[in-house]
């Protein structure tokens, strides 16, 4: 049988010593609050990370991406817009085709620091 700890405090816990106003004031506000839980969702979708990981090969356009990941246009271009309406990523028109890569750096970092964390955790 597994033992839980639970993470409260004793009745008799009256708190820290430590000045929590200052902790209160470094709070970010909700609208980045949100954008941030957005991207973490986006994250937390099989489907999109298997996206975002083939684009950190290589830019791909939507036929590439269906046959990598072996799955149906519409159902990569619906999970191509969340990415892109949340910014992490972007598209390039060549002609006729759409070139789909990550947005910036910053989402490369995020999903190799997690993937770093998933493998060496």
């Amino acid at each position: 049988m597994e033992r839980v700890i639970l993470d409260t405090c004793d009745d008799a816990c009256s708190g820290t010593e430590t000045d929590l106003q200052t902790v209160k004031e470094a709070m970010i506000d909700e609208p980045t609050m949100n954008a941030l839980a957005d991207i973490f969702k986006a994250l937390g979708d099989p489907t999109r990370v298997r996206i975002i990981y083939a684009l950190m090969q290589k830019e791909l356009c939507v036929h590439d991406l269906t046959v990598v990941l072996e799955m149906g246009q519409s159902a990569v271009s619906h999970q191509l817009r969340v990415l892109r309406n949340l910014r992490i990523v972007k598209r390039r028109k060549a002609g006729k085709t759409v070139y789909y890569s990550l947005d910036d750096v910053h989402i490369e970092q995020i999903f190799a620091q997690t993937l770093h964390h998933v493998k060496h955790g």
